[in-house]
């Protein structure tokens, strides 16, 4: 069980995972251990698009943000993995707030 970082269902966690070349984003609930929502940098949508790494994920962003209004969801709680909160884990961040997500 963690025990830092906890998601539920009314609030899951939004879990940031970064490679060299992809960026993924889930939303988990951990006391059913389930995901929720699910979006990375490897989608169809994203994939062919034009652009930076920190760009693709600005886009991540916005889509597991869209994803999560469909499923009834508006707060999340952050979870960046041990990554510093720069670079592409901050675009993400930023673009999930832009759309509508709450930290």
């Amino acid at each position: 069980m963690r025990t830092v970082v906890s998601g539920t269902a009314e609030r899951p966690r939004l879990s940031v995972f970064r490679s060299n070349k992809q960026i993924y984003a889930q939303l988990i609930d951990d006391v059913q251990g389930t995901t929720l929502v699910a979006a990375s940098s490897s989608d169809k949508a994203i994939a062919g698009a034009e652009g930076s790494k920190s760009e693709k994920a600005a886009m991540v962003g916005k889509l597991v943000a869209e994803k999560a209004q469909k499923a009834g969801i508006t707060e999340v709680v952050f979870d960046r993995n041990g990554y510093l909160y720069h670079g592409r884990v901050k675009q993400l961040a930023d673009a999930a707030r832009e759309g509508g997500l709450k930290f």
